[in-house]
């Protein structure tokens, strides 16, 4: 009788986005699961999904959603009423503007993969990212052509890790650098191989399983190391703990890269956690005199827990902040970013001694902000109360190279939009309708997705949570741009898990090789 009553006030209810029926048939969000439909229904659904294996469903009104951008005044680029439309085979020009306008996609013909699809899901995939506007080409594209990569996942690392009088380096590549003031990193699952799975791939994790682990039967090919080793470039990639760990030794060498980790040919001392520096100082004469380089690296340096008797880091650095006032915690946390500062300043000065500080572009986020810290412990470092949905997840991007004019950008992104933006400032032929992120310096409008399905856009903020909307500043908008945002995000993340469910990018690129 209690579960027939449960059934129908879950029917009886509402159905939109993170309601409790979207929570129990078609969706999953354990953190608002539990809020709307109760522990014990969470983990039986969580566990009954795991053995059956089962998959998102995206509602049959989400499927003709604009997916241009999420603008609610852009058109489809069908519709002929004398706006610029896309072509892949031919670009326009504007009437208004004499340009020709160079997109940021590969060769795909979506009409033909459609009429020769039986199978409902591809073709609904081929007519979806057939309809997806892509980015234009801009000033920053190819601005790093040619030059080296260094693309490094640091774990942890937040904004209160950078600071000129404890961590000089890391503030020093924020401020001379590109300075992103509006960058979020949210949390995913299964924290740092989901973390790591975005920032690669620019692809949403599903629900459930190891995405990263899973996208190693994959094809790949937007991946760093994928696109570089196809140019011809030295691409290795480098971890200091266990080599197995999230199953990375199969994730990352399908990612295009020569992998080591401690226990696969990286002989770091295996401490709890293991140093970042001594990672560069083992790692950097392997790749440095081999130009171009590629070279990706996941830090360990970083990991909670924080406190001065476990985590041997804290315990190194303890004297640079034993004055500090703050709890022992806040202090262990900045005494094991300080060596994340320390790695950053070693592989600076070779680069420096190699002659190639200005020809190596270095790209370093966080895999999540340091939950290993009570929520009193970051509002003690923050200075301020920390609001939880948004501001939690805040974090830091670093773009950086010597001698690189400082650029600050206000743009709300998130580690989503790492792929394609290092793809167009690396001047790499990449498909932007395939990622689910953006080019940051793109005209494209910004859209920042949270694991809860909050977002943020240059109209404002929407807390899935509270069901609010609060307008940004001077802006209004109606209910119908809220939905049709949401309808976006849920796209979003139905297609992120199509993609790694079907192998999508081998059915749509390796045929047009």
């Amino acid at each position: 009788m209690f579960y027939l009553l449960g059934i129908s006030s879950v029917y009886a209810g509402s159905r939109d986005q993170n309601s409790a029926y979207d929570l129990y048939f078609d969706n999953s969000s354990p953190a608002l699961s539990v809020e709307k439909l109760g522990l014990i229904t969470t983990m039986r659904l969580d566990m009954q999904r795991l053995v059956m294996g089962w998959s998102p469903t995206l509602k049959e009104d989400f499927l003709d959603i604009p997916v241009l951008s999420p603008s609610t005044g852009d058109k489809d680029p069908s519709e002929t009423d004398g706006a610029e439309t896309f072509d892949p085979d031919s670009p326009n020009e504007n009437t208004d503007k004499p340009k020709e306008i160079e997109y940021n996609v590969l060769n795909i013909d979506f009409d033909k993969l459609i009429s020769e699809e039986n199978d409902d899901v591809l073709k609904n995939m081929h007519q979806y990212f057939g309809k997806v506007q892509p980015t234009e080409k801009n000033d920053y594209t190819g601005r790093y052509k040619g030059c080296n990569l260094i693309f490094i996942t640091a774990e942890a690392f937040s904004p209160y890790a950078v600071r000129q009088d404890l961590t000089p380096t890391l503030y020093k590549m924020v401020h001379e650098g590109y300075n992103f003031t509006n960058f979020y990193n949210p949390i995913w699952g299964v924290s740092t191989s989901d973390g790591e799975y975005v920032a690669t791939t620019s692809l949403i994790p599903k629900s459930g399983v190891w995405s990263y682990y899973k996208s190693a039967s994959n094809y790949m090919p937007f991946a760093m190391g994928n696109q570089f080793r196809s140019l011809n470039y030295i691409t290795k990639a480098y971890h200091n703990h266990s080599f197995d760990y999230y199953r990375r030794d199969l994730s990352h060498p399908n990612m295009g890269y020569e992998y080591k980790a401690l226990g696969n040919g990286l002989d770091v001392k295996k401490t709890w956690p293991e140093s970042d520096l001594e990672m560069m100082e083992k790692t950097i004469p392997e790749y440095i005199n081999n130009q171009p380089f590629h070279t990706y690296y996941m830090t360990v340096s970083g990991h909670m827990l924080y406190d001065f008797s476990g985590n041997s880091m804290s315990a190194k650095n303890k004297s640079y902040v034993e004055n500090l006032p703050y709890s022992e915690a806040a202090r262990a946390y900045l005494a094991c970013q300080i060596e994340l500062d320390r790695a950053m300043e070693y592989l600076l000065k070779q680069l420096e001694l190699a002659g190639i500080a200005d020809k190596t572009l270095i790209a370093l986020s966080a895999d999540h902000y340091p939950y290993g810290l009570e929520h009193e412990d970051l509002e003690e470092l923050a200075g301020h109360k920390v609001e939880k949905n948004f501001e939690l997840y805040k974090s830091t991007f670093i773009l950086y190279t010597k001698g690189m004019t400082p650029e600050t950008i206000d743009k709300p992104s998130s580690s989503l939009d790492i792929i394609p933006t290092l793809s167009n400032l690396m001047g790499l032929d990449y498909d932007s309708r395939l990622l689910m992120g953006r080019d940051i310096f793109s005209d494209s409008d910004p859209l920042v997705i949270f694991l809860n399905k909050s977002f943020i856009t240059d109209k404002g903020r929407y807390n899935s949570q509270t069901g609010e909307f609060i307008p940004a500043e001077g802006v209004t908008v109606d209910e119908s741009y809220r939905k049709t945002i949401s309808a976006l995000v849920e796209s979003k993340f139905y297609y992120s898990t199509k993609i790694l469910e079907t192998d999508y990018y081998a059915k749509v690129l390796k045929q047009q090789q």
